[in-house]
C-alpha cells in the first residue's frame, strides 16, 4: 500500500513540476532579481521581498538591529507617512507583514492581482527612501524589547531555547538570538539602524517573489517600472563564518518559573550547499523516521510505549547559511525527570545507529515527507516561501524539481550511516529547564505586544 501511495505522490509531484516550469526570472540592471511563479487558480498575488541580511550579518554590541530595522520599515517615507504602508495595503483588501531569521529579512504582500503594482511601489519607495527618524525609533525600540520580555523572558521553553543556541554555536553568529540581546537593544540608536539600512538595503541584496495569477512579462515590466531606477550599493565582504569543532559533550541548565521541565539537545549536521550532496536529504528522512507523523518512533516509543514523555520532537533544517543542526525537545512525563528523557533518546539514536530502519519505514516515511511537501505547494504564499528561501541562502529555485527526486533515492544504509555520522555524542549540546515555583504576583504579559 505504501508503494502505490508514494507512486502516486511522484506523479502529483511530476505535475507540480510541469507547473514549476512557469517559473521564470530575471536580473534588473541594478542587480535585483525577480522570481516569477504563474499560479492561475485564483486572481491572487503574492508579492514578497526578501534581503539575503539577517543576524548572521550583525556584530557584537548591535545584536536584533536586523529585527529593529525590520520594524522600522513600517515607519514611513516622504510619500507614505508613518503608520500609512499597512493601512493603504489593507484598504486595497490585502494583507501585509515581515519577519527576520538568522539569514534574511523578508516583507510580503497578499493582493487581488490587479494590486501588484501598488505592492512594489510601496516596496520600491521604503527600499531607498526610507525616513528613519529619532523619534520613532525611541518609541519602536521600546516595542521591540516588550516583544522580546513577551517572546522569551517570559517563556522558559524560550529561555531554553536561546541558551541552548548560545552554547551550541560558541563562534558563529548563530549563537545571538535574532531579536537581540536585552542589553544591546538597551543601548541601541537611531544611527545604528540607519546604518544597517544604508549598508544592506539595495536592489543587488534582494531578490523579489512573485507567486499568483499573473503574466511573467508584465511582472517584469512592473518591476522595471518601480525598482530600476534605484541603484546599487557597493555590499561588505562576507567573510567565511565556521563554529570549530565541537570536541566533547556540553551542557547548560536554566532555572526559570515554570510547572514542567523541558529538555532541547542537538548535534551539528551539515546544511545543503549543492543539488548533488546527499546527506542533507538522509537527514531529513532521518527527522521523519524519528518524528514524522504520529506513528513515528520517539511519539511510539516514548510517547504510548514507556510513557517517558508528554510530548517530543526532532527536527532538521536543510536551508541555512550557516550551519545546522539535528536537534530534539520534549517535556517528561509526570514521574520522570529529563535525564529520564535524555537517555531514552539516546537509546532510541543507539537502536537506529546498530540496527538501521525497514525498507517499509523508509518508504512510509519517504511518502509522509513527500506528501507534506505536495500539499504544502497547494499554496501560493508556500511557494513564494520556498522559492525565496533557496534563493536568499545561496542555492537556485530550480532544486525545487530535485527535493522528491532526492528524497526518493535515500536508501537505508545511507539513513543509517548519517544517524551514525553526525549523531555523536561529544558533538552533543543539552539544555535542561530546571523549573522553579511560580510567583503569583510577578507581572505577566498577557498579550503579545502588536509588531510586525
Amino acid at each position: 500500500m505504501t508503494r502505490k501511495i508514494l507512486a502516486f505522490l511522484l506523479l502529483s509531484l511530476s505535475l507540480s513540476a510541469a507547473a514549476d516550469q512557469h517559473i521564470q526570472e530575471f536580473r534588473l540592471p541594478n542587480g535585483l532579481k525577480v522570481v516569477v511563479q504563474e499560479d492561475h487558480r485564483s486572481p491572487v498575488v503574492v508579492s514578497q521581498v526578501w534581503y539575503r541580511v539577517g543576524s548572521i550579518d550583525e556584530f557584537n554590541g548591535t545584536t536584533g538591529v536586523a529585527h529593529v530595522l525590520e520594524h522600522m520599515m513600517f515607519k514611513g517615507t516622504k510619500a507614505v507617512p508613518a503608520g500609512r504602508f499597512s493601512r493603504i495595503v489593507a484598504a486595497a483588501g490585502g494583507k501585509e507583514n515581515a519577519f527576520t531569521s538568522h539569514d534574511y529579512t523578508v516583507y510580503f504582500q497578499q493582493l487581488e492581482k490587479s494590486r501588484l503594482g501598488l505592492a512594489m511601489k510601496l516596496e520600491a519607495d521604503r527600499m531607498e527612501n526610507l525616513r528613519l527618524t529619532t523619534d520613532e525609533f525611541s518609541k519602536e525600540i521600546q516595542v521591540v524589547m516588550e516583544e522580546r520580555r513577551w517572546r522569551t523572558e517570559d517563556k522558559p521553553q524560550a529561555q531554553v531555547g536561546e541558551q541552548f543556541m548560545a552554547v551550541a554555536h560558541q563562534v558563529h553568529p548563530y549563537g545571538r538570538p535574532v531579536i537581540g540581546w536585552m542589553n544591546d537593544l538597551e543601548h541601541m540608536t537611531a544611527e545604528d539602524a540607519r546604518a544597517w539600512y544604508r549598508t544592506w538595503y539595495a536592489p543587488n541584496n534582494a531578490t523579489l517573489v512573485v507567486v499568483g495569477d499573473v503574466d511573467p512579462r508584465q511582472v517584469f515590466k512592473l518591476a522595471q517600472q518601480y525598482f530600476g531606477s534605484l541603484k546599487a550599493h557597493k555590499l561588505p565582504q562576507r567573510k567565511p563564518q565556521t563554529e570549530p569543532e565541537q570536541k566533547g559533550e556540553r551542557r547548560v541548565a536554566v532555572k526559570a518559573q515554570a510547572k514542567l521541565p523541558y529538555l532541547a539537545m542537538g548535534y551539528p549536521a551539515p546544511a545543503l550547499r549543492s543539488a548533488e550532496e546527499w546527506e542533507p536529504y538522509a537527514l531529513e528522512i532521518l527527522a521523519g523516521v524519528l518524528d514524522g507523523n504520529a506513528a513515528s518512533r520517539l511519539n511510539r516509543d516514548l510517547v504510548r510505549r514507556d510513557r517517558i514523555a508528554v510530548d517530543i520532537g526532532a527536527g532538521y533544517d536543510m536551508l541555512n547559511r550557516g550551519p545546522s543542526m539535528f536537534e530534539f525537545d520534549g517535556t517528561p512525563s509526570e514521574g520522570a525527570t529529563v535525564q529520564d528523557l535524555e537517555l531514552a533518546i539516546r537509546g532510541e539514536i543507539d537502536n537506529l545507529k546498530e540496527n538501521g530502519v525497514t525498507e517499509d519505514e523508509l518508504q512510509r516515511v519517504k511518502a509522509q515527507v513527500i506528501a507534506s511537501d505536495v500539499y504544502k505547494r497547494d499554496s501560493m504564499f508556500y511557494q513564494a516561501m520556498q522559492i525565496g528561501q533557496l534563493e536568499s541562502v545561496g542555492l537556485s529555485w530550480r532544486l525545487l524539481d530535485e527535493y522528491p527526486k532526492r528524497l526518493q533515492a535515500v536508501t537505508a544504509e545511507q539513513v543509517q550511516a548519517v544517524a551514525r555520522k553526525y549523531l555523536d555524542d561529544d558533538k552533543l549540546t543539552v539544555a535542561t529547564l530546571d523549573p522553579q515555583p511560580l510567583d503569583e504576583n510577578a507581572p505577566k504579559h498577557k498579550e503579545m505586544p502588536h509588531v510586525h
